[in-house]
């Protein structure tokens, strides 16, 4: 493969050089997605429209995800390499997808905020502990199982997240 469409594979896994960075890869990778939440709903963009743009992200990151992260595994020989963080791109937004269009959170207080943090450390904690069965996911082959288990610890987080937004941050945030 020719070494400039190496890099551009390598740039689009990385999320733009995000997985690059010597600490805590998969923490960076997930920002992206937890910052434009952030930016969107502070900006009183619409639910649908905040939806969206997180499905595109989920749909974008997966496709990078399952399309190069095996030539990313081929140049490094590692199973799931750090520097891939496409899948933590996709599962992070994957957090967020439902919460706009079932909540709405208020700009004047700090529903917003409180909901990104506890989403975004959500989605961490689901990724890095790995409950049943989204450890089992990783055994899928190539760029498959580096994506699912982000995308179950996404769902999870969402689900934990959503009880969370419903049931206490917009009773008590703001």
């Amino acid at each position: 493969m020719e070494h400039k469409q190496l890099t551009k594979r390598m740039l689009l896994t990385s999320c733009f050089g995000l997985g690059r960075l010597p600490v805590a890869p998969g923490t960076w990778g997930s920002l992206p997605p937890a910052i434009i939440f952030i930016l969107m709903c502070y900006f009183g963009v619409p639910g649908v429209l905040i939806s969206i743009v997180m499905a595109v992200l989920v749909l974008f990151g997966s496709a990078v995800c399952v399309k190069f992260a095996p030539i990313v595994i081929g140049v490094t020989g590692k199973v799931d390499p750090a520097e891939v963080v496409a899948d933590e791109l996709a599962g992070q937004a994957l957090t967020f997808l439902v919460v706009p269009l079932l909540v709405t959170l208020s700009a004047a207080g700090n529903q917003i905020w409180v909901t990104a943090i506890i989403g975004f450390l959500l989605f961490r904690l689901f990724d890095i502990t790995k409950p049943w069965p989204i450890r089992k996911l990783e055994k899928l082959s190539s760029g498959w199982g580096i994506l699912a288990d982000d995308l179950l610890a996404g769902v999870y987080a969402g689900i934990v997240l959503l009880v969370c937004v419903r049931f206490w941050i917009a009773g008590f945030a703001g």
